[in-house]
């Protein structure tokens, strides 16, 4: 009879036999999984190279393009608003409190620099003329006496110290007068035309257009009033654009900008960049561009949407279709054809889009050929 001992070596000898041949089943059908899976993919891979089998049906559907540099332009668009130009744009406001007596413009009116807009009666203007005529009338007496004392002096009749005080008083005289003066020539008035009691008639500072007349006659204007009329040139505009943060370096030394209106479909307006400005937007993460257009029509109006077209000077590039390039994490890639069955995953890098195409500044060769279409049935394991 079977001793204890020789039932429990029996039963360990078992156990090993089993587990030994279950990891051969298990390792047999993992390998006929990969073999099965490598049949039905048609391809492996070994590193970085892509191997088609030999009766793959990927093949049929592979397109391939030869790398070539060809003439290429930077483009890129973005939405802007039409700004007047801030020097060539005015708004008219009252300079002092009063009553609206006269206007002299309308809606639309071309006016120059120093054309009159609107008249108005203002105490505060009254008192501004008094003091300037109060303060021109003690300085041509103070002249007066001055040259008096230096004749009576220069004569042997004078005193000295009587002609010093009459310097004295000839220049804060002097100094009034200009203070007096520069009190009316803020609200461009000249002093020596202006006339006591005369009501104040304001000008336009620029030459332009009246945009906006809200002159309204006989109304009371506090000095804090908004507004009358704005006036502004428009034969030229700025386009205020916005370019991502990532696409500045595309603008530098643009020549070209090109702007597309929605009201004017079939019209193209040429523009060119005014300024950039050095400070990026923390909410838009974005830069404003200032384009410059001639505006002889008036066809650009502001506050107008309009598309915003920027090109760059031509120059030679890399250009491969959008298609043929992937993307795994911060790394990009297209599959570069060695043979008929062999392809391998190249790592390029790239400085943006443009009609469908990639711009590739390295990892390419001119004559290579790489897969234009379809190797995306080959990025299964990558």
């Amino acid at each position: 009879m079977m001793t204890q001992t020789n039932k429990v070596r029996s039963n360990i000898t078992a156990l090993l036999l089993l587990a030994v041949t279950s990891s051969f089943l298990l390792h047999s059908c993992g390998n006929s999984k990969e073999e099965d899976h490598g049949h039905t993919a048609g391809y492996t891979i070994k590193g970085d190279t892509v191997v088609l089998t030999e009766n793959s049906n990927i093949k049929s559907k592979l397109n391939f393009s030869t790398v070539a540099e060809q003439d290429f332009v930077m483009e890129l668009t973005t939405a802007g608003i039409v700004r007047a130009i801030p020097t060539a744009y005015a708004e008219i406001a009252p300079p002092f409190a009063g009553r609206v007596l006269k206007s002299y413009v309308r809606l639309g009116q071309k006016v120059n620099a120093g054309s009159p807009v609107f008249e108005i009666s203002s105490p505060d203007y009254f008192n501004s003329q008094k003091e300037y005529f109060d303060a021109k009338q003690e300085f041509r007496q103070a002249e007066l006496n001055l040259k008096r004392q230096q004749d009576l002096l220069k004569n042997g009749v004078g005193v000295q110290r009587e002609l010093e005080e009459a310097e004295t008083e000839f220049t804060t005289k002097k100094s009034a007068l200009s203070n007096a003066s520069a009190a009316l020539k803020i609200f461009n008035i000249d002093p020596e035309n202006t006339v006591l009691g005369q009501a104040l008639i304001v000008v336009s500072p620029i030459r332009g257009d009246i945009l906006t007349n809200n002159i309204v006659i006989g109304q009371y204007l506090r000095e804090d009033a908004e507004p009358l009329a704005i006036v502004a040139e428009l034969s030229k505009v700025w386009i205020v654009g916005q370019v991502k943060e990532k696409d500045i370096r595309f603008i530098r030394g643009l020549d070209e900008v090109e702007v597309m209106v929605a009201a004017f479909p079939d019209r193209t307006i040429k523009g060119k960049i005014y300024h950039v400005n050095e400070i990026v937007n923390e909410e838009t993460r974005s830069v404003e561009v200032l384009v410059e257009c001639e505006n002889p029509n008036h066809d650009l109006k502001p506050g107008m949407y309009v598309t915003v077209l920027f090109k760059d000077t031509p120059e030679i590039a890399i250009l491969v279709p959008s298609k043929s390039v992937f993307q795994k994490e911060d790394k990009q890639f297209v599959f570069v054809k060695m043979d008929d069955t062999r392809f391998e995953k190249r790592q390029i890098e790239t400085a943006g889009t443009s009609n469908g195409s990639v711009i590739v500044t390295s990892g390419l060769r001119t004559g290579e050929v790489i897969v234009s279409e379809g190797g995306s049935l080959m990025i299964r394991n990558y």
